[in-house]
């Protein structure tokens, strides 16, 4: 059995695809899933679970469309995966929310002429794999690049976590793997 991360796509976004996180964990215990704990209101879990990454996140879009009639895109992560991002994470450890990981279901490739009419001035953009890493010090909400990202990567299908909450999630999965 292996740890893991999954993160929900679009849910409690603007009062659209509302998910409760205690109907999440229920549903992710439903499926088999140990010690399933949920981060925030956005879509963030940690759990353990026997299976590969794209199998565990196919059976948990079923049971949220069957349990709760949502449709999300769920991306699982696998916990030495999530720790090899963080580590590869090339802004200063103390920028929080002023950085943001931009995970993608594929590798993306960044239209350099669009990135470079909507990057401002202050604003850095590095790729990791799969991972765009957006560092916006004027704020992720200021910023026209962060609003247009998936238009700059090719279209993929992503989702957006800042710094914060991806060390919470790498710290959970630490304390889960050290409970075992």
């Amino acid at each position: 059995m292996q740890h893991w991360v999954a993160l929900l796509r679009g849910v409690n976004v603007g009062g659209a695809n509302m998910v409760p996180m205690a109907k999440l964990r229920e549903v992710a215990a439903g499926l088999g899933w140990q010690g399933v704990r949920s981060h925030l209101a956005s879509g963030n879990l940690v759990f353990a679970a026997a299976g590969e990454a794209e199998g565990l996140a196919r059976a948990l879009e079923g049971a949220l469309t069957q349990a709760l009639g949502v449709s999300a895109a769920v991306l699982v992560i696998a916990a030495p995966d999530w720790a090899a991002m963080l580590a590869e994470c090339p802004f200063a450890p103390d920028a929080g929310k002023a950085v943001h990981g931009f995970f993608c279901w594929q590798t993306p490739l960044l239209d350099e002429g669009l990135l470079a009419t909507l990057i401002a001035p202050s604003e850095t953009v590095q790729v990791r794999g799969k991972v765009i890493w957006l560092h916006a010090p004027e704020g992720v909400g200021r910023s026209k690049l962060a609003a247009k990202m998936g238009a700059v990567a090719g279209k993929v299908q992503m989702t957006a976590r800042n710094l914060n909450t991806i060390r919470a999630l790498a710290e959970m999965l630490d304390e889960a793997r050290g409970a075992c």
